[in-house]
């Protein structure tokens, strides 16, 4: 397999020290200062696509990489609403598109038990939901992906509440908050806290380094390369069926 690195920054670096560390080759790497080297035939020499870029520059360049016929794995977030029109894209034209708020492994593992644990606490209207995250000062989003992913998984299955706000703007009754912290070099901590009188639940996820992040893209990649469609990390590790 060869992929293409679109962005090369500290994730595109991240994922080029593990593809090389497991013996995939780098077809080419592009940063943002490349965007007219984007033609189909430098495109082509890639098997898949990661892409971590920026907010504002993620559809076009996702929709480059669908046009030339590549796979793209991709890890921008603050783009959902371009992401639904390259998915419907993909849909229609036998493309394939794998995006994902956070690759790794552990959060997707955590996702679902976010997913499993709001689906009991359904029943249990004396229990309410919160969530927060930090990440370094470099971030550009607020609240990360990886933090809307779980309290839409939560708004998913809670009926008594139908909305999310930000800190610190003050929660409704029918809200939840979520806080965003910015500091030093922080990879990414994310809490789900289900508060009550008499106790709390808490469910974390702390990252240790990007590598897990990284890791997960190249895996996702490797998984993709003979599909077509639309997927998530969730179809690559199998946890679309069971309990979660």
């Amino acid at each position: 397999m060869q992929i293409g690195i679109l962005g090369y920054g500290k994730m595109g670096k991240a994922v080029e020290t593990i593809a090389i560390r497991e013996g995939i080759e780098i077809a080419w790497k592009l940063t943002r200062s490349d965007t007219g080297r984007m033609r189909p035939e430098l495109l082509q020499q890639a098997d898949v696509v990661i892409e971590f870029t920026r907010p504002e520059a993620a559809y076009d360049n996702v929709m480059t990489c669908l046009r030339a016929g590549v796979p793209v794995v991709s890890g921008t977030t603050g783009w959902l609403e371009g992401l639904a029109d390259a998915e419907t894209w993909c849909r229609d034209n036998n493309g394939t598109l794998l995006w994902a708020s956070n690759f790794s492994v552990g959060v997707n593992l955590f996702f679902a038990l976010n997913r499993y644990l709001a689906r009991l606490m359904k029943a249990r209207p004396e229990y309410q939901p919160e969530v927060s995250e930090a990440h370094h000062i470099h971030k550009l989003d607020a609240p990360s992906g990886t933090a809307l992913s779980l309290v839409q998984d939560i708004l998913a299955q809670i009926d008594r509440k139908s909305n999310w706000v930000l800190a610190p703007t003050p929660a409704g009754d029918k809200d939840i908050p979520v806080t965003a912290i910015r500091e030093k070099e922080v990879p990414g901590i994310h809490t789900v806290k289900w508060k009550g009188i008499i106790d709390e639940i808490t469910l974390e996820h702390k990252a240790h380094s990007r590598e897990g992040f990284a890791r997960g893209a190249v895996l996702a990649a490797a998984w993709l390369t003979d599909k077509k469609g639309v997927f998530r990390m969730e179809d690559v590790l199998g946890l679309q069926s069971g309990i979660f």
